[in-house]
């Protein structure tokens, strides 16, 4: 992997981002093993176990018969056969549509690549997440090539993200997904290059998105959408047009998001707009009564009734919650801990620079700069959501990845454009009291 990473290092990067290259795929590959070894010794099992274990029934049919493999392969789950059902009735996650045995498949034809190793297959899982994580960094630093150190940070050295989005989970599959989507639509629908590769890659991963964690892009569509037609429209040069253009935009964008909203999980259980705040109560009560029976790390927003409404009247707390919590009084054992310190620093970078820009005029800043319109609306849309289901700081820690670059990412960018801001305004007012130009 190492051979492959350095053999294409130079084509995917330049002189400033080749420095990060290496050490972020390294890191990521750490944050798999590590992933393995914490759920190995400290929990004593998880999802990862079970993707690992779902992938060797898979590998122990072909090893019997061909034909009964492929079965377990091109099956989505659920279907009764009398030559798989040796291995199906030990399969806890084989039922219809099931995300989590569409990862012991993709775990399955990995594992036939190294002896069915579960190190090896994580390593494979981190350089997949990897790939995509890089393109996310490529897009960010494209939008603002100024702060190209800081935005590395963002996007390929927080703590959680690279541990937790790094091992034998379907989180470091969707982290990577939602990196190479995010390309796609800079590439494709912003700067309109590549548009057949763009919309082939981006389809590709937004189908696997929808596949395993749909909500994921239910909360980045909309703002994607709303962040292409923004730049687009900014780029109309009369500003009557793109007065009259832009609220057109924005018309379309909602429209298709909402038929997005509504089309993608028509039917689905667990998804479905109909039935997710009934889902929601059952999830969010599950994993509550879960962490206080094992005295984990459970929190509440408060009883949810069952309905979409009542779900959006938590949101505000779910935010903070997602966002800044764990506290440091909050905290029950070492995993928890290190989320709270990330937490806090979030916390204090974020009021970092409100206090020094002002509240107002960062807002103005957001609204008025559409990557982070972008940035700011998927986070919180993002935060929101999951913030609500989780009702468990472990599981928080879990889901919240993905909204994390684009969080840390918008604050960096907010910061490198208000603080220079600042700077100017008192040079002019300096240069203006003294009567002459102040060089630079």
């Amino acid at each position: 992997m190492y051979l492959i990473a350095y053999a294409v290092r130079d084509k995917f990067s330049n002189h400033y981002t080749r420095p990060y290259f290496i050490r972020a795929l390294t890191l990521k590959f750490v944050g798999a093993i590590a992933l393995g070894l914490i759920y190995e010794y400290y929990y004593g099992a998880g999802d990862t176990t079970g993707y690992f274990n779902h992938g060797t029934y898979i590998q122990n049919a072909f090893a019997d018969s061909f034909q009964a493999g492929m079965k377990l392969m091109l099956t989505s789950g659920g279907t009764y056969d009398p030559q798989t059902v040796k291995y199906t009735k030990a399969m806890y996650w084989y039922q219809p549509g099931s995300s989590e045995y569409l990862i012991a498949r993709i775990t399955a034809v990995l594992g036939m690549l190294c002896f069915n190793t579960y190190t090896v297959i994580a390593l494979f899982f981190a350089l997949i997440s990897f790939s995509g994580v890089w393109a996310m960094y490529l897009t960010f630093i494209k939008i603002r090539p100024q702060v190209y150190k800081e935005l590395a940070i963002a996007t390929l050295f927080v703590p959680s993200v690279f541990f937790w989005g790094s091992g034998l989970m379907k989180d470091s599959l969707c982290l990577g997904a939602l990196g190479w989507v995010f390309y796609a639509f800079y590439k494709g629908a912003i700067q309109k290059k590549s548009i057949l590769f763009c919309t082939i890659v981006g389809f590709f991963f937004a189908y696997f998105l929808v596949l395993v964690k749909v909500y994921i892009l239910l909360c980045f569509l909309p703002a994607a959408l709303l962040w292409v037609f923004n730049e687009n429209s900014s780029r109309i040069k009369s500003p009557l047009l793109r007065m009259v253009a832009k609220p057109v935009f924005i018309s379309i964008g909602a429209g298709m998001a909402f038929f997005a909203a509504t089309n993608l999980t028509k039917g689905d259980e667990k998804y479905d707009v109909d039935k997710i705040g009934e889902r929601s109560k059952i999830v969010s009560e599950y994993l509550y009564e879960t962490s206080v029976k094992q005295n984990g790390s459970a929190y509440t927003l408060g009883e949810q009734d069952g309905t979409l409404l009542g779900m959006v009247k938590l949101v505000p707390q779910a935010i903070v919650v997602s966002l800044y919590r764990p506290f440091l009084w909050e905290v029950r054992n070492p995993v928890m801990l290190l989320s709270a310190i990330e937490a806090l620093v979030f916390l204090v970078f974020t009021l970092r620079i409100i206090i020094r820009s002002g509240f107002f005029k960062t807002m103005s800043l957001i609204l008025s700069t559409p990557s982070l319109t972008l940035c700011f609306l998927f986070a919180l849309a993002f935060s929101g959501t999951v913030g609500v289901v989780s009702n468990n700081f472990g599981t928080l820690v879990r889901y919240k990845i993905p909204m994390i670059p684009f969080y840390v990412a918008g604050l960096y960018i907010t910061q490198s454009m208000s603080v220079p801001r600042r700077k100017s305004a008192a040079l002019a007012q300096a240069s203006s009291s003294r009567g002459r130009l102040i060089p630079g």
